[in-house]
């Protein structure tokens, strides 16, 4: 057994130690137990969150930060979990299943932004407590989402990100793609209109075009910064790949390009340990280096990295918001929930806890100035 407690300076408490406690780490894709960790059920007056893959292992970490500092486990008092978005131990997007909260039915794993939006609004609930209490959002409002208002949702703030095109890595061959391309030239490739890279001033090659899984908030917001129709993806794309994950065996064509949040990229490449590795001092507890053969492509001749962080000199065109998303509520003055407030609120955990704000640049991200504003 491997206790993580001596990774979080101040966490000492009996229950801190529980909710960190882990087995031997073998697995793929995980440094840490994500997901509510093992030996851990959630109860019906936990709060729990499903969602986004970009920021499921920040909120992993977010989430064992605060469990820390409640002293008395109950309904006044509860723990904070989020279901990842794919099985940890495994990059593969293939369907599974979970029991949200102990009496809760159990559901399909969701996957993606979009799919934890969908499956909070079911409003499912147990003992008088809702099943799914937030859903993890990298893209901004969705369209299905149910406006503020009663019955309705807000996306609340937490962190800024960026989303570039990626390309197999000089070191594994290289590719044939050019240095660098302009919003107009990433246009006609995921679009489908420019075909080959000796179109876009790279060497002679069948363009291969991948995508994140629909449902996706990183492809719905490169599809906005494209001007792409969500619902008609382009014939001449795949959308095989789990989004933020470089180790799916197409990339390893000279012709292939992906897209890659630049946040996700920084904490697996530079703070995160190799799969199947024990983190070391200083590197995140939660994920491990998925980046596979892929390396962050230049846009308009600006790098997405400034050394080991995001380039915030990088087009301002291609940054996004990442958000929680949480139910409407007539009780509080910002509307966020009251149980939720303490948490995603401007005045909340994520937004003001040094610990917290530390680790949201760890794993990648940008500390957001307006944490917890609503939309």
């Amino acid at each position: 057994m491997r206790k993580f407690t001596k990774l979080f300076t101040g966490v000492t408490s009996a229950v801190a130690a529980a909710i960190l406690v882990a087995g031997t780490v073998t697995t793929a894709a995980s440094a840490a137990p994500n997901d509510p960790p093992k030996g851990i059920t959630p109860q019906a007056f936990d709060i729990v969150g499903v969602g986004s893959n970009t920021t499921q292992f920040v909120i992993d970490q977010i989430s064992t930060l605060y469990n820390a500092t409640v002293k008395t486990h109950n309904a006044k008092h509860p723990w904070l979990f989020s279901w990842d978005a794919v099985k940890p131990g495994t990059a593969s997007n293939s369907k599974t299943n979970i029991i949200p909260k102990a009496g809760c039915t159990k559901i399909v794993r969701p996957n993606g932004s979009t799919a934890g939006l969908k499956a909070m609004i079911v409003n499912a609930k147990d003992k008088g407590f809702f099943c799914i209490d937030f859903g993890r959002s990298s893209g901004s409002r969705n369209p299905i989402a149910p406006p503020p208002g009663k019955n309705g949702t807000f996306y609340v703030e937490f962190a800024k990100d960026a989303i570039t095109w990626a390309t197999r890595a000089a070191g594994f061959g290289g590719s044939n793609a050019p240095a660098s391309l302009n919003k107009a030239q990433l246009v006609s490739i995921f679009t489908c209109k420019a075909t080959d890279w000796s179109m876009v001033g790279g060497k002679p090659g069948k363009i291969q075009v991948f995508l994140p899984q629909q449902g996706s908030g990183t492809l719905s917001t490169w599809e906005k910064f494209m001007g792409i129709d969500a619902t008609k993806v382009p014939s001449c794309i795949s959308q095989a790949p789990e989004e933020n994950e470089g180790t799916f065996a197409g990339f390893k064509s000279p012709n292939a390009v992906f897209i890659y949040s630049i946040g996700a990229y920084v904490a697996q490449k530079f703070h995160s340990p190799i799969c199947g590795h024990t983190p070391k001092k200083g590197q995140n507890a939660f994920g491990c280096d998925t980046t596979g053969v892929l390396t962050l492509k230049q846009i308009s001749g600006k790098n997405p990295l400034a050394g080991h962080a995001t380039n915030l000199g990088f087009p301002s065109a291609f940054f996004r918001t990442l958000f929680n998303i949480v139910r409407w509520s007539a009780v509080t003055v910002d509307h966020i929930d009251p149980r939720l407030n303490g948490i995603f609120g401007p005045k909340g955990f994520m937004c003001v806890n040094k610990n917290a704000k530390a680790q949201i640049v760890n794993y990648g991200f940008i500390v957001d100035p307006t944490c917890g504003k609503t939309s």
